[in-house]
């Protein structure tokens, strides 16, 4: 069996984890699970997953009469954040035909009957779907250093940039062509040096009260925002053919203070 440098299986440890758990009368044992990364831009690590997984699947029958039958290949097909990105990561339809073929043509190899497949695409289908909407605040510039527009958001409700340098493109909603262009910095309002979501990006001259809308956060960012200095998350709203549904409504300053327990006097 080659499992070249994965070492619960090259150490015994996943087989014996097996073992155990088809041995208790209180488990049933189906397949096996991996994730091998994010945002991953060629198929060949999920292919070499296929050949990893399916021997060792293949030996467990042959050594153990254990008998798998579903094989889950987890997530981790990248998609691309920023227009110049959009050639470098395989169309989903690349990715299931690959995948599917791999995994035929390698139990056909081993005479292994064909496991339910499962895959975890996640960010790949749900990402280029979502925008988020900003109001821009004031606008702030530094001669000879650079133009700051401030937005009513910030890492609260995307950390990404500022947790592993995230990039990230946007325009304006409300004139997409608005004319001459200009460099600037998206930051936020968490009064904070990493609270910027975009460190330079091109736009129409922007003023007060444009609506700027960062592009492929449909993925991780909501699940992401936190209520970091008291800033209530916003809220989630779901558009199809032109008609909009609010599934999550913004939070209010009551939903922050819920929790709090006002000391009967005296106390403390």
């Amino acid at each position: 069996m080659r499992v070249n440098s994965v070492s619960p299986l090259v150490e015994g440890i996943a087989e014996k984890a097996f073992l155990l758990a088809a041995s208790s009368p209180h488990l049933d044992v189906r397949g096996v699970h991996c994730h091998i990364g994010s945002q991953i831009r060629t198929l060949d690590p999920f292919l070499k997953a296929v050949d990893i997984l399916l021997e060792f699947m293949d030996a467990l029958r042959r050594n153990h009469g254990l008998l798998l039958e579903e094989l889950d290949l987890g997530g981790g097909l990248g998609v691309p954040y920023l227009d110049g990105e959009k050639g470098d990561f395989p169309s989903i339809r690349s990715y299931v035909e690959t995948l599917t073929g791999k995994v035929r043509e390698k139990c056909l190899s081993l005479s292994y009957p064909l496991p339910v497949l499962f895959v975890e695409p996640g960010r790949s289908i749900v990402n280029t779907a979502g925008s988020t909407v900003y109001r821009v605040g004031f606008v702030k510039e530094i001669p000879g250093v650079k133009k700051y527009v401030t937005v009513d958001g910030g890492m609260t409700d995307n950390p990404r940039p500022v947790l592993y340098g995230a990039r990230y493109q946007a325009l304006l909603g409300n004139r997409v062509e608005g004319g001459e262009k200009e460099t600037v910095a998206i930051v936020g309002k968490c009064c904070e040096s990493g609270d910027v979501l975009i460190p330079e990006i091109e736009l129409p001259r922007v003023k007060r009260g444009d609506i700027l809308v960062v592009e492929g956060t449909g993925a991780y960012n909501y699940s992401m925002a936190s209520n970091y200095n008291l800033i209530p998350r916003p809220g989630v709203v779901f558009v199809r053919n032109g008609t909009a549904r609010l599934v999550v409504r913004p939070e209010s300053l009551s939903d922050l203070l819920r929790k709090d327990v006002i000391p009967e006097e005296g106390v403390g």
